[in-house]
């Protein structure tokens, strides 16, 4: 049976991990990695892949970046060709970007079965491209493979077939314990680049257009942001895109406030590990910060990620100066809640996807 893992975004290399290595046990899979070239920095995403030990990809399709509906099409088409060459029984697409909601569509119109991991989640917010794509990669699955309890209730109402949803927990949270073995020593290199010791800074990630591509409310958050920065420093590690608005808004450096070009993944989650706080707009750090328990301020008015809210460390502040405020004096005054441990949130989740995969080839 051959099997293509299909990814796009860094978002999804961190997915991927887990389950390229569980599936390539299997001696009757023939498995491929597929990189659509979705993220075009194509340097930075080799060291993902070194970092997280896997192989290159076997196909790079290098369409790059361009409008949703443009790059889409680039990749719907690349992939076409690409099935008309090589053609799976089987694609695996992870998450909610681009490239899934592409390789989704041209599969099942070759009749090729799809497996979505970390099905299921919704923001209920039709204004993120990431909704829509989340909403119509279900629609058309074969398995669903969800991450939390959310996911598994949402499909159900959206009328998916029961016995194609499985709760399995989540596939990043086994590649971030494989990666926190690896970090011994790096804080050193880290704190010494940083001038940083442990729980003395915070982190900051912003990458969404509703966030970044909006000038006036990217100022405001870098307002707060900054006020922030007089009690504690923070480090920036920024999204190409949002280093060209921070270059329009001639927002640069200082002291206490570090902008710094992206970071590869152990660096990232080394960071996050000593870190007081993180202030982000990413699903995956809500996530991550859950699981090592770090506060994590939300800027964004949704998440398709309750559980980090209802049991973990994590609270929705938009770009509300008095909501930032308030949870930021909590996390300094020692006040702010601890969260707790979510279950399936392992390092099996791999193995129960393979496990629940075998069963339905019988």
């Amino acid at each position: 049976m051959k099997i293509f893992l299909i990814v796009g975004a860094r978002p999804n290399f961190v997915k991927l991990a887990p389950l390229y290595k569980t599936f390539k046990k299997e001696k009757s899979f023939i498995i491929k990695i597929v990189h659509t070239g979705q993220h075009y920095d194509y340097e930075l995403d080799r060291v993902f892949f070194e970092d997280f030990e896997i192989p290159q990809p076997d196909y790079y399709l290098n369409v790059g970046s361009d409008s949703h509906a443009r790059q889409t099409a680039k990749i719907m088409i690349k992939l076409d060709e690409l099935f008309d060459e090589d053609k799976p029984d089987w694609i695996f697409v992870f998450g909610d970007v681009n490239s899934t909601v592409s390789a989704s569509l041209t599969a099942i119109k070759r009749n090729i079965k799809i497996a979505h991991v970390e099905a299921g989640l919704r923001s209920f917010d039709m204004s993120m491209p990431e909704e829509i794509n989340r909403i119509l990669t279900d629609r058309i699955s074969h398995l669903h493979f969800v991450s939390e309890p959310s996911g598994v209730q949402n499909l159900i109402r959206e009328g998916v077939n029961l016995k194609s949803i499985h709760l399995v927990g989540n596939i990043m949270i086994e590649s971030l314990i494989e990666g926190l073995k690896k970090i011994e020593n790096r804080f050193d290199k880290l704190s010494n680049e940083f001038s940083i010791s442990e729980k003395s800074f915070a982190l900051l990630t912003l990458h969404r257009p509703s966030n970044v591509d909006n000038i006036e409310k990217l100022r405001k958050i870098l307002d707060i942001v900054s006020e922030i920065a007089k009690s504690i420093k923070i480090i920036f590690p920024a999204h190409p895109r949002t280093l060209n608005n921070l270059k329009e808004l001639n927002f640069k450096s200082f002291k206490n406030f570090i902008i710094t070009k992206p970071l590869r993944y152990l660096d990232f989650i080394t960071l996050m590990k000593f870190s007081a706080f993180v202030m982000t707009d990413s699903g995956g750090i809500q996530e991550e910060t859950t699981y090592l328990k770090i506060p994590c301020l939300t800027l964004r008015e949704n998440t398709e990620r309750p559980i980090t809210i209802e049991k973990g460390t994590n609270v929705l502040v938009g770009d509300s100066r008095e909501k930032i405020l308030k949870f930021f004096n909590e996390i300094m005054e020692g006040k702010f809640k601890k969260g707790e441990d979510i279950p399936l949130w392992d390092d099996k989740v791999s193995q129960r996807i393979l496990s629940i995969f075998l069963t339905q080839l019988l």
